[in-house]
């Protein structure tokens, strides 16, 4: 028989009671990261006090990668609902890279963040209230960024609580990319791709640089970012 996809919800932020659940189940569903999507909603609040180089610690894409299915929102988190603890919109955009580029969880991408939406509701104060959700700036972008260059071994520069990368190397029919992003200032990474990388011109696929970076004999190369937003760098030959 063809396996099946399925996905369970239970809400918690406490990664040990998510893995209680798959052992319960036997591991035959995965789970909604629940603590990552508070994560996100933390870092988004927090602007750049939040360090960065946490956005994964205690998360159960962090510790189990093959049950957890990762997101920036859904129908429970969304302003007004049960479980209401939104992610700011000039996070998003990085909150998405970090579920869609990477190679670890099975990423969710929330209808509202594509497509947009607005709705009326009752507020906790008995209050009625009007909410618009709009489309996440280049969400669509990064899904077929996802398609076309999130592929191959990843590294990880998580040494800076305000600017992290990380890279995928590619394979040898499909290409990979540089992500780099800060929930502060403009930032820049010196990352070392090796020689399959030598004398590459790089551009931004979210089109967030306009600038180009050029790797060097080694493959190094000094790879920016916008104040509080994301870059995905890839080679300008696979575009």
């Amino acid at each position: 028989p063809k396996p099946l996809f399925i996905v369970a919800e239970y809400w918690s932020h406490e990664v040990e009671k998510l893995h209680q659940y798959i052992e319960q189940v036997g591991g035959q569903t995965q789970l909604f990261d629940a603590p990552l999507h508070m994560k996100f909603h933390e870092a988004s609040c927090q602007g750049s006090d939040y360090d960065m180089r946490q956005i994964y610690t205690g998360t159960l894409v962090e510790a189990d990668p093959f049950h957890a299915v990762t997101l920036v929102a859904n129908h429970d988190t969304q302003p007004l609902q049960a479980l209401e603890a939104p992610v700011e919109a000039w996070f998003k955009p990085l909150a998405y890279a970090l579920i869609l580029l990477r190679e670890n969880g099975v990423p969710s991408v929330f209808y509202p963040d594509l497509y947009g939406a607005s709705y009326d509701d009752i507020g906790s104060d008995g209050e009625r209230y009007h909410v618009d959700m709009p489309v996440v700036d280049k969400l669509d972008t990064l899904i077929l960024a996802r398609q076309r260059f999130a592929h191959g071994v990843q590294t990880l520069w998580f040494d800076h609580p305000n600017c992290i990368a990380f890279s995928r190397s590619g394979t040898e029919d499909d290409p990979g990319c540089v992500v780099v992003m800060s929930n502060g200032d403009a930032g820049e990474k010196t990352l070392a791709l090796g020689e399959n990388y030598a004398n590459k011109t790089w551009c931004d696929f979210l089109g967030n640089q306009s600038q180009q970076v050029t790797t060097d004999e080694n493959g190094t190369g000094i790879f920016t970012c916008p104040a509080g937003n994301v870059s995905v760098w890839v080679i300008e030959e696979a575009i």
